[in-house]
């Protein structure tokens, strides 16, 4: 399982670099403009209201999501390859996939807000999240084919969990290496090269699992007879399903407002080099793997639903603080990073491991309920809300980010501001209480108690 845990240390860092960089790059802070040599691909502005160009690509590509998603999932289930359901379409996918996230990039005309720019990051960022479902999806559904026990998937669930933020953690690495080189080859092509190295060493990883594991020693899953259609219908019939899935959206809104802000909160309203930035997620990861080992014993005492809960109201008190920067006076310098680093690790780890477990026991609760094996539609409805609540705060971010900052009357071009910071790590807090709200309606019992009835029928 350790070789299986590799694989999502490729695409977490492919997914990282999105999550990190797609603002970073094409929403540059007034420092880097003036003193670092970032440049201008497209407009950044507000247009329709509050909406802005890359927020409304972001969730454009979320929007196909919706179709991809299920569709993958469902030729994945329905497969017949005698080398597995799973791994064949990882295998096709790795390479188009790492390529994708270099090329996102790659928009052709530097300094310019040109309509080839907004098409150049449209259609390769629609590619990329189509050959991340094509990898992500029947990977994520191997946790419950592969995690035939509680014991099983909660290890399982814990390797990749790890793998994810170590990915997520390697993905902010050219805050570091590309000041490095920046003198060299110049702002731009500092980042693209880091872009190369980490797609390359991704890659690398995405390999490991379809090569080095042979699907078929560990999995006897009966193909299923749906269509995708019908297969969805079926996955959201699921009422403790749906209940997850509208708070994993909550989840993953307020995560990634604050991955996605970290860099701006950092510079702009911490005032600190955007070096910090690397070492405030480093820090938080690795923190964060110090309480792994103590979560699958918190999970046999308190169970998992009350555990994600707590998490969630952990990373609301972390966000909060984010907040008060530059509110509070003694929230100055180092110590409002520090602070947020000590009080999320924890929530960290809880919900980084957890959901992926719970996904797992639905999947397999629902299986033994309708005789029907379709871990690869739940785990794509997973992934989906994933890609939904990026995409979601993608848009929130880039809308709120820029509210109180001057604007340039010559051009409708924006950089983000403390004022517009403080009221994304307000939406943020917002998102996760009420995503632990929407959990608390999730019936643990009753799906713990038809798995546990099963695996004693079947003794």
């Amino acid at each position: 399982m350790r070789l299986f845990a590799v694989g999502q240390l490729g695409w977490s860092t492919l997914s990282g670099i999105i999550t990190a960089w797609l603002v970073t790059f094409y929403l540059p802070t007034e420092r880097a403009l003036q003193q670092e040599g970032a440049k201008y691909f497209l407009p950044t502005g507000h247009i329709f209201w509050v909406l802005t160009v890359l927020g409304l690509i972001s969730f454009v590509c979320r929007i196909f999501d919706a179709v991809t998603d299920p569709w993958i999932a469902s030729l994945s289930d329905r497969s017949r390859n005698p080398k597995g359901r799973r791994f064949p379409f990882m295998k096709r996918a790795a390479i188009p996939f790492a390529i994708m996230t270099v090329l996102v990039f790659m928009a052709p005309q530097e300094g310019q807000t040109s309509p080839l720019n907004i098409a150049w990051v449209l259609v390769t960022l629609v590619l990329f999240y189509l050959f991340m479902t094509m990898y992500c999806t029947p990977y994520n559904a191997l946790i419950s084919e592969f995690g035939k026990t509680q014991e099983d998937r909660m290890y399982i669930s814990t390797a990749i969990s790890l793998t994810f933020f170590f990915g997520t953690m390697i993905a902010y690495t050219p805050f570091v290496f590309a000041g490095m080189l920046r003198g060299a080859v110049g702002y731009v092509w500092s980042y693209r090269i880091c872009f190369i190295v980490l797609a390359v060493f991704a890659l690398v990883c995405m390999f490991v699992p379809v090569f080095r594991l042979k699907e078929t020693d560990f999995v006897e899953a009966r193909p299923s007879e749906s269509d995708a259609f019908r297969s969805l219908i079926k996955t959201f019939r699921n009422k403790d399903f749906r209940i997850f899935s509208v708070s994993d959206i909550a989840y993953w809104i307020g995560l990634t407002l604050f991955q996605t802000g970290l860099p701006f909160f950092v510079t702009v309203s911490m005032g600190l080099d955007e070096s910090w930035t690397m070492i405030f997620m480093g820090a938080m990861t690795v923190l964060s793997a110090c309480f792994y080992p103590f979560v699958n014993g918190m999970v046999r005492k308190h169970g998992k639903r009350s555990l994600v809960i707590a998490g969630f109201f952990g990373l609301a008190l972390a966000y909060e603080i984010t907040a008060l920067i530059g509110a509070v006076p003694a929230l100055t310098g180092m110590l409002p990073g520090i602070l947020v680093v000590v009080i999320s690790s924890f929530p960290m780890a809880l919900l980084g491991i957890i959901p992926q477990s719970i996904v797992a026991d639905v999947a397999e609760e629902d299986s033994i309920a309708t005789g029907e094996n379709r871990e690869g539609m739940f785990f794509a409805a997973r992934t989906f809300a994933m890609k939904l609540g990026q995409s979601l705060a993608m848009l929130i971010f880039t809308s709120l980010a820029v509210i109180g900052a001057a604007q340039n009357s010559e051009s409708n071009e924006l950089t983000a501001s403390a004022t517009g910071l403080r009221i994304v790590a307000v939406v943020a807090v917002v998102f996760c209480v009420l995503g632990a709200v929407i959990l608390s309606r999730y019936d643990e019992k009753s799906v713990m108690n038809a798995i546990k009835a099963h695996e004693d029928g079947q003794k």
